[in-house]
């Protein structure tokens, strides 16, 4: 069976100017009907982590959930896989100063608007959702206590509501913000996700 991590280094190849029969063999043999643009790979940690928080495969459904490495490679990615390229139908996820990005994506492969958008992106959604107090819970049971007091102790923190320092704290390091885009979707405990993160999953 075609694997989707393979697809998804095909279409990365495809769309930085490589051929794309592979990947357009892969889609076909995974049966894909639905691709999910997301800006990174934060984004798809906590998509994935959703989706199998209810139980679901993606995969099994013929969704191919896919990180572009930023939102200005979208138009190129929903001309490879919209209408103009292997037909699916696009879905997606986008943070609200990148959502210009998207419009003209979707315009691109002459779809309608079919996308979720996040008020500053996904981090701040999850913070909100969660609250401060719990989000500061998940970072102390990953024994990120010491790194979160040092960064809050900076001058530039200080007098920053906590959630904004949240947010900044999860950009600090290389690969956290991935970390926790799983992390903080298992801290839900059952609770309700952000809406555009739950509107997403609920439409695929």
């Amino acid at each position: 069976m075609a694997d989707m991590d393979a697809f998804r280094d095909e279409l990365a190849r495809w769309a930085a100017g490589g051929a794309g029969d592979t990947a357009a063999e892969l889609a076909a043999d995974l049966g894909l009907r639905t691709a999910v643009l997301l800006e990174g790979p934060s984004d798809l940690a906590a998509v994935q982590a959703l989706a199998a928080r209810e139980d679901r495969d993606l995969t099994a459904e013929g969704v191919a959930v896919v990180s572009m490495g930023g939102a200005m490679s979208v138009g190129r990615y929903a001309g490879l896989l919209g209408p103009p390229g292997l037909g699916l139908r696009l879905t997606g996820l986008c943070d609200a100063r990148e959502e210009p990005f998207y419009v003209r994506g979707w315009q691109r492969a002459g779809v309608a608007r079919d996308f979720h958008v996040c008020v500053a992106d996904l981090e701040d959604e999850m913070i909100r959702a969660l609250g401060p107090e719990r989000v500061e819970q998940v970072i102390r049971s990953e024994d990120e206590l010491r790194p979160w007091q040092t960064f809050l102790a900076q001058p530039a923190q200080h007098g920053r509501p906590r959630e904004q320092q949240l947010r900044r704290f999860l950009s600090t390091r290389k690969g956290r913000k991935i970390r926790y885009g799983s992390l903080l979707v298992e801290a839900l405990d059952g609770g309700r996700p952000p809406a555009p993160l739950a509107d997403l999953l609920t439409g695929l």
